[in-house]
């Protein structure tokens, strides 16, 4: 798997040694190329422990995917990089979801009708939104759900419903506007 001519110590020699199971090629790999995948990773994550657990699932999976890495396709430098950047934005975007998932719910809008602590305010716009939402047709109601009640992108609401992506974002568009204008108090249009 190593190329003709390349050093022992070069990031391709070393990769066909880690995917014989070689550990000492590994931590050398590791140590060549580790800084140039946690700089990349940093800039897209601020946070320095996010980031340092990103790097061990990158390295950890260049472990076992090692004897799958075909030169043809690049050199180890862009293998690395890619697997930094993909795991980097897989974290960004579970962190979103996250936030948006597990975001606290105003007062009494968590147990699904108003508390008795809660201000008339939040029960009255809990009662307004169920109203809007109930008016729209299923199929919009759906994607808005989905998005803004389990936090999926648009994408995934695709691969969950089975629907092209561009027929669940006119879903999502046309259900926005329709309860804006439920919840603005405007004949929605159609």
């Amino acid at each position: 798997m190593r190329s003709p001519g390349s050093p022992p110590d070069s990031p391709s020699a070393l990769i066909a040694r880690v995917a014989q199971g070689d550990r000492d090629a590994f931590g050398r790999f590791y140590d060549a190329l580790a800084p140039l995948a946690f700089g990349l990773i940093r800039r897209l994550l601020p946070d320095r422990e996010s980031a340092a657990d990103v790097l061990q699932e990158v390295f950890w999976e260049i472990w076992r995917e090692a004897p799958r890495y075909d030169p043809r396709r690049g050199s180890p430098e862009a293998w690395v990089i890619v697997r930094a950047r993909a795991r980097a934005i897989d974290q960004l975007r579970a962190g979103r979801r996250k936030d948006r998932v597990f975001a606290p719910m105003p007062e009494g809008l968590e147990s699904g009708g108003p508390s008795p602590e809660s201000p008339p305010e939040v029960a009255a716009e809990r009662v307004q939104v169920n109203a809007a939402l109930s008016q729209l047709p299923e199929a919009q109601r759906r994607v808005i759900e989905l998005a803004f009640f389990e936090g999926l992108s648009h994408s995934e609401i695709a691969a969950r419903l089975g629907e092209p992506l561009g027929t669940v974002k006119s879903r999502m568009r046309l259900g926005m506007e329709r309860l804006r204008s439920a919840l603005q108090g405007e004949k929605p249009r159609t």
